[in-house]
């Protein structure tokens, strides 16, 4: 037994259960997202003490890009600042040899994976994801695609009229290594229908998973917090991702994703009574704790999302449980869009400065949490980080303001 003395002793009940490694339940994760500042060190000291059990000091990262190829979609999200319908001066779409040279891009600068999301466009190809593949593939047969959503793979299977499980074997083929598990949210049917009707449901989104991690294909988990949604919704979501995990062992992490409320427009137009301007520090402590405490021996990776985070707290994160940083991204869309405000390029040198500061040793991993190399004090440059001029691989709103890739443009008669 620990010395949980001086706090709550329900919670300090919870917490040595934690060590000793047993299974937590909905009511404790409640417990834990309710207990208060006094007792919120102690869940920090715990999770990083189970961190510590499970994946020791390394603190892994990839190299990757992110090409989000178009904004334009048929959804209508509450939370979702990037989306663009498809009669808008913003939307735009890249064609797939603007996406294979993005690609091979990211590849001569050290990438190991491209990762490959956006809207879902009206009336769009269903074979369009694979043909994607394909072409990437013609190309880098090395490099690993992680791509397309749960949200993703339904559409894609909706409109080229086949199963899911048919179109993730096409995908899989075509060289798809493995999918982002977002599209996610909060994985509560009611709270899906009020922040984003008509999205993927919920039962639909697991049996994709499902479906996935049984062909072999592996996943991340997420989960989008901060906003409508209460302690109870995160505890469930929690330990839903904890049973698919037992079931198929497919989920490779878990990243929990503030709600980035500025340009959302559930916020913006207070859809929401109780709506919240995101996260408090202390709940996203909490949701990064509590994550390693609920998912200990299921899922053994918890990344911080560096750009939703920023870089100063996110570093913080490395001793409350968090064991991975995510990618360097070198272009991300889809936060910033919503009014991130940290950037969309991490240079592998000033990841490894941030994990070092922490006192932790920086690891590259693959895509799958395989170990490429661990870095001592040593330093050394990756070709990533010779790059001074990073403009050349443009941003977001550049894109929204290209005719040559804007949307309307490409589909007019």
């Amino acid at each position: 037994m620990n010395n949980f003395s001086k706090i709550d002793p329900v919670i300090a009940d919870i917490l040595n259960r934690a060590l000793d490694d047993k299974e937590l339940s909905v009511k404790d994760a409640v417990e834990l997202f309710e207990c208060s500042d006094s007792e919120l060190n102690s869940l920090i000291i715990v999770a990083d003490k189970l961190r510590k059990r499970n994946v020791d000091d390394l603190v892994t990262f990839v190299v990757n890009r992110n090409v989000n190829f178009t904004n334009v979609c048929i959804k209508h999200c509450g939370f979702c600042a990037f989306s663009r319908d498809f009669r808008e001066e913003e939307g735009y779409f890249l064609p797939v040899e603007e996406i294979v040279k993005r690609t091979k891009e990211a590849w001569k600068l050290g990438a190991t994976e491209v990762c490959i999301q956006a809207g879902l466009p009206p009336k769009m190809n269903g074979y369009m994801y694979i043909d994607i593949c394909k072409a990437i593939k013609r190309e880098l047969p090395k490099i690993h695609i992680h791509g397309f959503s749960p949200e993703e793979i339904l559409y894609g299977a909706v409109r080229s009229e086949t199963n899911v499980e048919d179109y993730l074997k096409m995908l899989k083929e075509a060289g798809v290594g493995s999918l982002p598990g977002t599209a996610a949210e909060i994985l509560d049917q009611d709270m899906r229908d009020k922040i984003s009707p008509g999205r993927i449901t919920v039962q639909d989104w697991i049996h994709v998973i499902k479906t996935a991690h049984r062909l072999g294909i592996s996943s991340t988990s997420t989960i989008m917090y901060g906003h409508i949604e209460k302690p109870i919704h995160r505890a469930n979501h929690l330990v839903l991702l904890r049973e698919i995990q037992k079931e198929t062992h497919g989920f490779t992490e878990f990243v929990p994703l503030s709600f980035i409320y500025t340009e959302a427009p559930m916020f913006k137009h207070k859809l929401f009574d109780d709506i919240t301007a995101g996260p408090t520090k202390n709940e996203v402590i909490k949701m990064h704790a509590i994550a390693r405490l609920m998912l200990n021996n299921y899922i053994n990776n918890i990344q911080v999302s560096w750009v939703k985070e920023g870089i100063e707290f996110s570093q913080f994160l490395l001793s409350a449980g968090v064991n991975d940083f995510g990618g360097t991204l070198i272009n991300e869309s889809i936060s910033t869009a919503a009014g991130a405000q940290n950037g969309q390029l991490l240079k592998p040198r000033q990841i490894r400065d941030i994990i070092r500061r922490a006192g932790k040793i920086p690891a590259q991993r693959t895509s799958t949490y395989k170990i490429m190399k661990v870095y001592g004090d040593e330093e050394s440059d990756e070709p990533l980080d010779k790059v001074n001029d990073v403009t050349i691989f443009g941003a977001y709103r550049q894109l929204t303001k290209l005719d040559k890739y804007r949307f309307k443009s490409l589909t007019r008669n």
